[in-house]
Order: C-alpha cells, then sequence, then structure tokens
C-alpha cells in the first residue's frame, strides 16, 4: 500500500486528491537493513525509488497528509527535498520528524504542522496521529444506516507485532456488544487505518 485516500475533491475548478500516508523515512538508512529491511542498496535508492512513486502518483493540486515520520535528513538536504515533493503537503509530527526541533528548520512548504488533527473528509471526520489511538474521538458514531461516521488514521508500528496487536483489538472491539443510549444492542465500530507507505 504506498498511499491510501477517501475523497476526492474540487478546489477552485480545479480537481484533486487527498492522500494520507505515514512512515516514508526519507534519509533514514535503518529502514533498509534493520527496521523494515526495505532493501535498497541504499538510502539514496531508497530515496529515489520513494520519490518517483510519489510524483508520479500525486499532482500539483492534490494534498498529502504526511502522518509523522516524514524525513531525517539534515536542514539543507530536508530543504531540498521537500522541494521536490508533489501536492500540498500537511505534517502530522512523527517521533522521527527530528527536522522540526531545529531552529533553521523550514516548513513553509506545509500548509500546516500538528502533532494531532480531526478533519472532515467526505462526510465522515478523520482522526489523525502519528501513533494509534485504541479509542478515539467519535469512535461510537454511526449514520443512520448504521455506517461509521469517524475512522482513526496513524503511522507509527509499520508493518510490526505492534500491528497485529492493533489488528487483534480492532476484531475483539468489533465482535463486543454494548447496549447503546436508546436501548439498541450493537456492536462496537473500530476503523483504525495504519497509513504505513
Amino acid at each position: 500500500r504506498v498511499m491510501i485516500f477517501l475523497q476526492e475533491k474540487s478546489r477552485k475548478g480545479m480537481r484533486g486528491l487527498r492522500y494520507y500516508i505515514a512512515d516514508l523515512h526519507f534519509f533514514h538508512g535503518a529502514l533498509n537493513d534493520r527496521m523494515d529491511r526495505r532493501g535498497f542498496a541504499d538510502t539514496e535508492a531508497m530515496n529515489a525509488y520513494m520519490l518517483e512513486r510519489w510524483n508520479g502518483k500525486v499532482r500539483k493540486n492534490d494534498e498529502v497528509i504526511i502522518l509523522g515520520d516524514l524525513l531525517w535528513g539534515r536542514p539543507e538536504e530536508t530543504d531540498a527535498f521537500l522541494k521536490q515533493l508533489n501536492g500540498r503537503l500537511y505534517l502530522i509530527q512523527g517521533n522521527h520528524d527530528r527536522f522540526l526541533k531545529r531552529k533553521e528548520a523550514d516548513t513553509s512548504r506545509f500548509v500546516w504542522v500538528k502533532p494531532y488533527a480531526e478533519l472532515s473528509d467526505n462526510s465522515r471526520k478523520v482522526v489523525l496521529c502519528h501513533y494509534p489511538i485504541m479509542c478515539y474521538n467519535g469512535q461510537y458514531r454511526l449514520t443512520a444506516k448504521g455506517v461509521p461516521k469517524t475512522y482513526m488514521l496513524y503511522g507509527h508500528v509499520h508493518d510490526t507485532r505492534d500491528q497485529r496487536l492493533i489488528e487483534q483489538f480492532q476484531q475483539i472491539t468489533r465482535q463486543t456488544v454494548i447496549t447503546d443510549v436508546l436501548g439498541n444492542e450493537r456492536h462496537i465500530p473500530c476503523n483504525m487505518l495504519n497509513c504505513f507507505c
């Protein structure tokens, strides 16, 4: 899964998509041989591949909401690299976005940078955080037809045993029956999406 999107929308007559993605880790060499074991020859090959895939998918008028851990580079390479990425960028800060802590960091490439956000996307609430939130705001809300109104999008756990635990949690939660405020029995909704690249 390279990117997921929930909405197509129109802005000033131009049609654009909104994408969500997490944990790209540009410039982070450990992703090749230790953490994700991505298998690129080196960091430069990894960066080039992901940049090509990004710009092959994302257009100038698309929005990309990055759910943390975008890049690991030094300030000068970070600024130059960000200019190469297509789209309007929004950043939910991750634990590896250390470039943001440097006083010389240029965040002008982002529409905003936040630790957490809640957005409306195609009549749904989208809760955005780098870290998975097991009990997220709006989790129990459904439409009149019983369709979930809220989704929790996250990153951080990549494709690890932690993600397997989150999947087990979601399954247990969805199987749990509750009595709602109207006295109806129903299952607990749990719509958590890992946006790991």
